[in-house]
């Protein structure tokens, strides 16, 4: 394939994704907006003055949204892709697989540190395994139980709180680890406070009433992964509506 057939190519499949995410903002109001080509009926369109310029208003209104959308939407495909790889792993091995290669990884960390370092170092190993092998069982019993809402607002929360939480909570037992995590952590919350919850004082409120130490650093990053979890989980969402698996 030419240089100028793979760019025809990549332009024809922005196009297509574009007008399907487009198509797809105009059927939150109006009906048979959606894979017309596969509609009889074809694609409605309002009969009267009115309501077409309703039409256009709100087609007008979902342009910059789709601008704004689309390059998340990239990123949704790039997420799906390695979160579909981990599903299908997970799927294969099961709960109890999941359980019980979390217990033989974390379990094999756990007895390393138990002969290589301190007594703290060993509890921090310890700690991490426990919230690492919790939150990854729960990630993949609420992927497997529920449909796409409960995977999205709890599967992927699970996910990411398996990935951040446990060198935190280690670090909690182990000062190596604290002074590497939590001056860093300190200065993301900071970041955090001034920018993105800067909106009606809330950063003030919280500064007047909590303290980042100890455990507060748990809270901080679950509260980060939560979130975090569910912007994946709908930019994958994203994704699977411009590009369905079976595509």
């Amino acid at each position: 394939m030419s240089v100028g057939e793979r760019n025809s190519g990549l332009v024809s499949g922005i196009r297509v994704d574009v007008t399907r995410l487009h198509e797809t903002w105009m059927e939150l109001v109006f009906p048979r907006q959606l894979d017309t080509a596969h509609t009889v009926l074809g694609k409605w369109k309002p009969n009267n003055t009115l309501g077409m310029v309703a039409y256009r208003l709100w087609g007008a209104l979902g342009v910059p949204l789709v601008a704004i959308l689309y390059p998340l939407a990239l990123f949704g495909y790039m997420t799906r892709f390695y979160t579909r790889k981990i599903d299908g792993t997970a799927t294969r091995l099961g709960v109890v697989g999941v359980l019980l290669l979390s217990l033989l990884v974390w379990g094999g960390l756990t007895a390393l540190a138990r002969i290589r370092f301190s007594a703290d170092g060993f509890i921090a190993v310890a700690a991490a395994s426990v919230v690492a092998t919790l939150a990854a069982v729960l990630a993949v019993l609420f992927n497997r139980v529920g449909g796409r809402g409960t995977t999205v607002v709890l599967a992927y929360p699970f996910g990411m709180t398996a990935l951040f939480l446990p060198p935190v909570v280690a670090a909690l037992y182990s000062p190596t680890l604290a002074d590497a995590i939590f001056p860093q952590s300190t200065t993301l919350a900071r970041w955090i406070l001034d920018n993105l919850l800067s909106i009606g004082n809330l950063n003030t409120y919280i500064r007047t009433r909590y303290d980042l130490e100890g455990v507060a650093y748990v809270g901080m990053w679950f509260g980060i992964a939560v979130p975090l979890g569910w912007l994946l989980g709908i930019l994958v969402t994203i994704a699977d509506v411009l590009r369905p698996a079976r595509d």
